[in-house]
């Protein structure tokens, strides 16, 4: 009710309206209203009321609610049901679990802080309250359980994209970190329940550093990890940033179901900062370690680096790209 509430206000464009009006639409009591009213005064939304008048939208807070991120997007698949906690232990953790109960493709957790939030190789990942974008998606693509790796890449193109449309220039490090300054700014990881011949569902869970001061950051990371607004200079509208993010994720998976991964994967090419670098590969199953230089990914997402003993294809390891001058 309360988005409701919240659409007729919009709809009324700084105009005063009565309590009595919205109860006649909503079909409820004054009384109701008022208690929503007050409900979404401590949100953050700052709504005017007047005794004679009735009540005015004079501004919306920049946070994660289901309706100021619904306002405006025009996605087919993705966030058509958007589920918001202020604090979570970890929105892939979440989403999992409604995945397993059914939850509808394009279904979106996101979280104002998590609290036990992880990244690849089971690494920790710092999620402050509301000071990024903390959130997963879960799909029930036709392709085969094989393919699901490169929807990593393919969410790593879609942050891309958002970065592009608020200037900034994205960065990505295979598989699908985006940095700046060496320093990480995004963390993507994806995870899948599936049959030997069909997935039951994907979840990709994203987080983005958005509004992360550099005191903000633990001393253990502070030199590894940065944020969008560090990198503009000024801190960006998260919900502006988050409706760009699903929609281009919305687009590109749209394009997946039909075309398969190659317009993905050319486009995580114009973004990449790994291929024609040296680099140092740590395997995930055996741990070896080598050196050589990325030459390209191929048509299912593996790095392809050339070493002193021939082309080695790394599906899944620990990356880090050699420095131009020093050791590693």
């Amino acid at each position: 009710m309360r988005n409701t509430i919240l659409e007729i206000l919009r709809a009324g464009r700084d105009q005063y309206i009565s309590g009595e009006e919205i109860a006649d639409k909503l079909g409820v009591s004054r009384t109701a209203v008022w208690k929503h009213i007050k409900e979404m005064r401590a949100q953050g939304y700052d709504i005017e009321s007047h005794a004679r008048s009735g009540y005015r939208l004079r501004e919306t807070p920049d946070a994660l609610l289901a309706g100021e991120i619904r306002h405006g997007l025009k996605t087919k698949i993705i966030g058509q049901e958007i589920i918001c906690h202020e604090e979570i232990d970890s929105t892939n953790n979440e989403a999992k679990r409604l995945a397993r109960q059914g939850a509808k493709e394009g279904t979106v957790v996101v979280a104002e802080s998590q609290t036990g939030g992880k990244g690849r190789l089971e690494r920790q990942f710092f999620s402050p309250q509301g000071k990024g974008i903390w959130f997963s998606v879960i799909l029930r693509p036709r392709f085969l359980p094989q393919d699901a790796p490169k929807c990593t890449l393919m969410a790593a193109v879609a942050v891309a994209r958002a970065m592009m449309e608020f200037g900034l220039q994205p960065g990505i490090k295979w598989p699908n970190d985006l940095l700046y300054d060496n320093k990480k700014l995004v963390g993507i990881l994806t995870e899948m329940s599936a049959e030997m011949d069909g997935i039951n569902y994907i979840v990709i869970g994203t987080g983005i550093n958005v509004n992360i001061e550099p005191s903000d950051f633990p001393e253990d990371i502070r030199e590894v990890a940065t944020s969008l607004s560090i990198m503009k200079g000024e801190a960006l509208p998260r919900v502006s940033f988050f409706q760009s993010v699903l929609q281009a994720l919305d687009d590109l998976y749209v394009r997946v179901q039909c075309e398969g991964f190659a317009p993905v994967l050319e486009e995580w090419r114009k973004y990449n900062i790994t291929l024609g670098q040296e680099v140092k590969v740590i395997g995930v199953r055996d741990g070896e370690v080598y050196t050589g230089k990325a030459v390209d990914i191929d048509e299912d997402g593996a790095l392809l680096v050339d070493t002193s003993k021939g082309r080695q294809r790394v599906l899944a390891g620990d990356v880090s790209i050699r420095p131009q001058r020093g050791k590693w």
